[in-house]
């Protein structure tokens, strides 16, 4: 199934978020990287986004997305709740601005494989990161 997520308030986000060009972003939640894509397109070449998420769906999808920004993404595999330790073993003490997009993506919803969704006869799965062995299922059932 193709990663498809419509950002939500992204306008809205990113003006507030006033970027400037040679700034440091991190964007916690970073999905299909809608918001973090609208945020490189206002990097100069010392800006910098570095985007975090659990989801490996989601970072491959960011992945393809952000590519043509090169060197000025960094990829990181985690959960937002380790962005400072994440950001610490880059060398990064400081930025100048955070995004976090909390919910579930439409992809996490309308893949029924991932076991989000109410509308199919699924096992409850529900892992943001699927390399936790514990599913939605496991947790309600014990």
């Amino acid at each position: 199934m193709e990663f498809k997520h419509q950002s939500v308030l992204l306008e809205e986000t990113v003006r507030n978020l006033r970027v400037k060009p040679d700034g440091i972003y991190v964007d916690g939640t970073l999905g299909g990287g809608g918001h973090s894509y609208a945020v490189c397109q206002q990097l100069s070449a010392k800006g910098s986004l570095i985007g975090i998420d659990q989801d490996e769906a989601a970072i491959k999808a960011a992945g393809e997305r952000l590519k043509e920004f090169g060197e000025n993404v960094t990829i990181i595999r985690s959960n937002y709740c380790n962005m400072k330790k994440e950001l610490q073993k880059i060398g990064i003490t400081s930025v100048d601005g955070i995004i976090l997009d909390l919910g579930v993506s439409s992809y996490q919803l309308d893949n029924k494989e991932r076991g989000f969704t109410y509308r199919e006869d699924v096992p409850l799965d529900m892992r943001m990161d699927q390399r936790n062995p514990r599913t939605a299922r496991d947790i309600v059932n014990t």
